[in-house]
C-alpha cells in the first residue's frame, strides 16, 4: 500500500525531493567494476556470495549465489576504500572540496582524495568517533563527552565540551550546532562569525535512552533515541512541543522531506509521519522491511527521481522508490551499513562495520542518452 492510498489522496512530490548541490569530482577513481552489474543467475536467487564477497569463491560462473555488491538497474559501485580497521561511524564531503573524510570507531579521521581513492592523511583522534559531520569549512567529529571541531582550511582544532558520554548524532539548525548523547540529553551551541567560535545555548532534556538521530525542519529539530520515541523540538524556545509514540524499539534514524517524516527503528519499519494543516504529528503508512532498521538516507537518482535508502542489519541496504515504497534494488556489504551519505554529480557513498567505505554512483537512462 502506498502513502497515497492511506492519506486522502495526498502523495510524496516526486521530484526533486532530495535534491543537493554541492559538487565532487567526477574523475574517476576506479573504473567501474564488471561486477558491479547482476550476475546471469536464476532470478530467484537474490543472496550474494559470502565466498566471493570474501575474494576466494572457487566456483566462478558456476556459483549459485550472486556475485555482485548490488542488485538493480541505475547504480554502479565506483570504488570501495579500504583502511579503517573497525566501524565506520560518519562519512563527509564538504562542499566544494574534492576531499572525502571519515571516522571510525578504530579512532581514526581519514582523508580521502576525489580523484585517485588513496588515503592521503590519517588522524589518531585517541578515542571512538561516534558520528561525523560537515558544515561550511568544518568538520565536527562526534566522540566521548565533547564534539572536535576541524577547520580544513586553516586546520585549526578545537573542541566543545558539554555531552555526557558517547556523541552518536549531530546536525545543524540555522546558526546552532546540535548534539545527541548517550545519556539522553542534546547539547546545543550558537556559532559567532564575530569570534568564529561556539558558545554553548542550551541543553534539551526528556529521552531516557541515547539519542541516535536527528532531522531538521526550518526551527523545528526532531530527534530520536533508544527509548522508542520521536520528540519534536521548537527551537526558538528550546522546548519539546511533542513526543511522537509508535515505535516497538529504538529509533535508529530520521529523514524529513516535503512535510513527511521518515523513521526507522530496530522493531523493522519504516513510518511515514505527516502533520496535516497544523496538527499533530500522526503515521500515515507504515512498510515492514523484514529487518531492523538502521539507518535512512533520501536522495534523487540520475533522473531526478526520488529514492529512500534503507539499511538493515541483515547486512543489505534497500532502495525504494517514492511514493510507492517499491523495492528497486538492493546493496550487500559484509557487515552491517550505518552510514550512506550523499554526495554530488550523482554519487553517493556507504560505511559498514568492518570498516569498508564504498563510493557508488547513479547510471543516466541509456535511452536519453543515445
Amino acid at each position: 500500500m502506498g502513502i497515497k492510498e492511506v492519506h486522502g489522496g495526498r502523495q510524496l512530490p516526486r521530484s526533486n525531493v532530495f535534491r543537493r548541490d554541492t559538487k565532487f569530482s567526477q574523475a574517476p577513481i576506479v573504473s567501474v567494476p564488471k561486477s558491479s552489474s547482476v550476475s546471469t543467475i536464476k532470478p530467484e536467487e537474490n543472496t550474494p556470495c559470502k565466498y566471493w564477497m570474501s575474494g576466494n569463491c572457487r566456483r566462478g560462473e558456476k556459483c549459485w549465489y550472486l556475485h555482485s555488491w548490488l542488485r538493480g538497474d541505475g547504480f554502479a559501485t565506483l570504488a570501495k576504500l579500504e583502511g579503517h580497521k573497525k566501524a565506520v561511524r560518519g562519512i563527509a564531503h564538504p562542499s566544494g572540496f574534492d576531499k572525502l573524510y571519515s571516522g571510525s570507531s578504530d579512532g581514526t579521521l581519514r582523508m580521502w582524495d576525489g580523484y585517485t581513492g588513496h588515503c592521503v592523511r590519517l588522524t589518531n583522534l585517541g578515542d571512538e568517533v561516534g558520528s561525523l559531520i560537515t558544515e561550511g569549512s568544518l568538520i565536527f567529529i562526534g566522540m566521548k563527552n565533547l564534539v572536535k571541531a576541524l577547520d580544513i582550511h586553516s586546520e585549526v582544532e578545537f573542541n566543545l565540551k558539554g555531552p555526557i558520554g558517547q556523541v552518536f548524532a549531530m546536525t545543524v539548525v540555522r546558526d546552532m550546532l546540535v548534539a545527541g548523547a548517550q545519556n539522553g540529553c542534546i547539547s546545543t551551541w550558537r556559532a559567532s562569525c564575530e569570534t568564529k567560535s561556539f558558545q554553548p545555548a542550551a541543553s534539551l532534556e526528556g529521552h531516557i535512552g541515547a539519542v541516535t538521530c536527528f532531522a531538521v525542519e526550518e526551527k523545528t529539530l526532531f530527534s530520536g533515541s533508544e527509548d522508542h520515541t520521536i520528540r519534536v523540538w521548537d527551537m526558538d524556545t528550546f522546548r519539546c512541543i511533542e513526543t511522537l509514540n509508535g515505535h516497538a524499539a529504538a529509533v535508529t534514524s530520521l529523514v524529513h522531506r516535503n512535510g513527511y517524516l521518515f523513521s526507522c527503528s530496530l522493531d523493522c519499519t519504516i513510518k511515514v509521519w505527516s502533520a496535516p494543516e497544523g496538527r499533530n504529528w500522526e503515521v500515515v503508512y507504515t512498510h515492514n522491511v523484514g529487518s531492523g532498521a538502521l539507518k535512512l538516507c533520501g536522495m534523487n537518482d540520475a533522473e531526478t527521481e526520488p529514492v529512500l535508502f534503507c539499511s538493515c542489519n541483515d547486512n543489505t541496504v534497500r532502495l525504494y522508490e517514492l511514493p510507492s515504497f517499491s523495492e528497486r534494488g538492493r546493496i550487500f556489504s559484509k557487515r552491517e551499513v550505518r552510514v550512506i551519505e550523499r554526495g554530488s554529480e550523482n554519487l553517493f557513498f556507504t560505511g559498514d562495520d568492518s570498516g569498508s567505505l564504498t563510493v557508488w554512483k547513479w547510471r543516466e537512462n541509456l535511452k536519453k542518452t543515445n
